[in-house]
């Protein structure tokens, strides 16, 4: 009151005194405020561009194969010169004509604005830039308040200080609304008339460019008169910036616009079970968090090989088709860089997302064997080793228990048969001898070289596959016999760019020799062996069911437990692992349970090479062949019926002939000659 009272009581000349020293104050304070948020937005310096967008996952040939979005929104982002020109120019001409002249804001929209808004009493008329409206898309809600418009100005300055008026354009035409789902020109593009962005006509980008205004109102599939009445104005618009001329503008008007309503494309039916172990791999090994895959519009390239997992699929799907509640998992890798190529961790992705490739831990059964005779080369056996197949009790330590194996079907040779015999004919009583002959704990040992992680204990059951591994861990185990001993690990993804191409992460091969490579070789012959009645004797090689699929040189080993079927094996670019069981552990005992697995490798690794090269193991420097009797392993002579190539490391090799056939003449003379150079060296020395 007093304040007033003074005013009042002044004269002329002090009040214009008294207002120009306020006015000076408030303007001052005004500019040094204005000066100061200039300064604080560029000590700010740019804003981050947290822009939600569509992560996208590709398989090896570049082809998508799945989508990691928001709320079902599709957010695709794409740099500026792969947006149409037209867009551009549309957008610009309708949303903001002075876009490059000005700095973040257009005076002459603000004050018209300001002008609407008072005489309405309310907030009505926008004036928004496109720098404001990207600001606002990125950072702020769409309330029509005065302090949201405070923080979208402070911001604008921030964007217009930091990034170039393209850089703007890029993130504005990237980020806006477009109506069904679709953020961005590009996903707008892609769902209204299933093209990309770059390829648009004057007709479809003036009709895209008019929706952001009412992404309901303004949409051509709910409001299509709407949709027109706005093209036309957009297209009057850039006839008048001088954009385009009024002929070309009519044309666009007259264009009979086709929507496709390109609905999401449903590639989570692509490999399901390998997109969930590549999720897994993302958040565990390469610790990506759920944001940026949801939000990040990331590009995924995995190492999935398209052709393989259909294979994989449809071998399965028309394999198994008498027992609806059998499960099953397929692994399958490139031995020389790890590369997983198919997987398939269950019959149905949507029935039951448990993927047995990777989380299932089950008994392998015979599968394990080769790690164990692997051990054996190591301490003195040979292919040729002879141990004697029959029913055995064997006493534990303790001095009490006993433990007694049996052979499948309680069949034996009852006689001695060869370490390469035992392997193809997964004869259990050599194996438990073998294990015990060179202690349990050894086997632990070399099976943790090859990457078996799962637990594992020192017994003598081990030998047989009694402790539960993975599919995923077995199978890459095997990989290493069919790698010449070299050791890699599982990989799924080769290269992850962010939304603008920039290489966030790229895989870097490595591999480490964790076998010997002459011993390699040879477990890979002993394997072959699974598949080559050469080697029958009480019984057949457990291959034999199959031999007759396979047109190139495989190695590998079935196994089972009575809750479990596998099959592992290789060529030298690939190796598969199969497992077939139950997921409650139920017991296999139709002949087709147990069948399941082997077939299911088989038409696989026939169906995923076919037409690739077919390569034969390489044989190291080392290694020798040598023919021999397969009964007996020892050198074979011309009176042996049946004969087979095999492999030793040098120095190993059999120097014995055959004598279970009779001596042949050749023999005869070789014997005679070594005879007479014992007689001659024994003369010499006599005298």
């Amino acid at each position: 009151m007093k304040f007033w009272k003074i005013l009042k009581e002044a004269t002329k000349e002090q009040k214009i005194r008294w207002i120009k020293k306020w006015g000076a104050i408030t303007f001052g304070s005004f500019v040094l405020g204005f000066i100061g948020l200039l300064l604080l937005a560029k000590l700010m310096g740019p804003p981050e561009l947290l822009v939600p967008q569509t992560t996208t996952l590709y398989a090896a040939d570049g082809s998508k194969i799945g989508e990691i979005n928001n709320k079902a929104q599709n957010r695709y982002w794409v740099p500026l010169k792969k947006i149409d020109k037209d867009v551009i120019d549309a957008t610009i001409s309708i949303e903001d004509k002075s876009f490059r002249k000005h700095h973040g804001f257009d005076p002459k929209r603000i004050a018209g604005a300001l002008l609407a808004d008072v005489k309405a009493g309310a907030k009505v008329q926008g004036a928004s830039t496109i720098s404001q409206q990207y600001a606002r898309n990125l950072f702020l809600t769409h309330e029509k308040t005065w302090r949201r418009k405070l923080q979208e100005a402070f911001y604008t300055m921030r964007l217009e200080m930091s990034y170039s008026k393209d850089e703007i354009l890029e993130g504005y035409l990237n980020t806006i609304y477009y109506g069904h789902g679709s953020y961005g020109i590009q996903s707008a593009a892609r769902y209204y008339y299933g093209k990309n962005a770059d390829d648009l006509t004057l007709g479809e980008a003036t009709m895209l460019a008019g929706i952001p205004k009412g992404p309901s109102y303004y949409s051509p599939i709910y409001n299509e008169d709407h949709a027109k009445k706005r093209q036309d104005i957009i297209l009057t618009s850039m006839v008048d910036d001088g954009l385009i001329k009024k002929e070309t503008a009519l044309q666009a008007e007259k264009e009979k616009l086709h929507y496709v309503r390109e609905e999401k494309e449903k590639v989570t039916a692509i490999a399901p079970y390998f997109q969930d172990a590549v999720m897994r791999t993302l958040k565990s090994e390469l610790n990506i968090n759920a944001n940026s895959l949801q939000f990040g519009g990331l590009n995924i390239y995995t190492t999935l090989d398209p052709n393989m997992q259909a294979v994989a699929e449809h071998t399965i799907e028309n394999r198994i088709i008498d027992n609806e509640k059998i499960q099953t998992a397929l692994v399958a890798m490139d031995p020389r860089t790890g590369n997983v190529k198919a997987l398939v961790g269950g019959r149905d992705f949507e029935k039951s997302s448990f993927n047995r490739a990777i989380q299932a831990k089950r008994a392998p059964g015979s599968t394990f064997k080769p790690f164990l005779y692997y051990t054996a080369l190591e301490h003195g056996y040979t292919p040729s080793t002879p141990i004697k197949s029959e029913p055995t009790t064997f006493a534990m330590a303790d001095g009490v228990t006993e433990y007694k194996p049996k052979n499948f079907k309680n069949r034996y040779a009852n006689d001695f048969i060869t370490m390469a015999q035992a392997l193809a004919l997964s004869d259990n009583i050599y194996a438990v001898k073998t294990n015990l002959y060179l202690g349990p704990e050894k086997l632990v040992k070399t099976a943790k070289k090859f990457g078996i992680k799962s637990p594992l204990a020192s017994i003598p059951s081990l030998a047989l596959g009694s402790k539960s591994v993975g599919v995923m861990e077995l199978t890459n185990a095997y990989g290493v016999f069919a790698n010449g001993g070299k050791k890699v690990d599982p990989v799924f993804i080769t290269k992850i760019t962010d939304s603008k191409g920039k290489v966030l992460y790229k895989k870097e091969y490595k591999s480490d020799q964790v076998i010997d490579e002459n011993k390699a070789f040879v477990m890979t012959d002993l394997m072959t062996g699974t598949f080559d009645e050469k080697l029958n004797d009480y019984t057949s090689v457990t291959g034999s069911s199959i031999n007759q699929y396979l047109t190139r040189p495989m190695a590998g080993k079935s196994g089972s437990t009575p809750t479990d079927s596998w099959m592992v094996g290789y060529t030298p670019q690939l190796v598969t692992g199969v497992w077939v069981g139950y997921d409650e552990g139920k017991e296999l005992h139709d002949i087709n349970d147990t069948g399941y697995s082997k077939r299911i490798w088989a038409y696989f690794m026939e169906g995923a090479l076919k037409n690739k090269p077919i390569l034969s193991f390489h044989q190291p420097k080392g290694v020798v062949a040598v023919t021999i009797d397969p009964t007996d392993g020892k050198l074979a002579t011309d009176s042996c019926p049946v004969t087979r190539i095999s492999y030793y490391e040098k120095g190993t090799e059999p120097v014995d002939y055959c004598d279970e056939h009779g001596v042949s003449k050749k023999v005869k003379e070789k014997l005679k000659k070594t005879e007479e150079k014992k007689g001659f060296f024994n003369r010499i020395f006599s005298w």
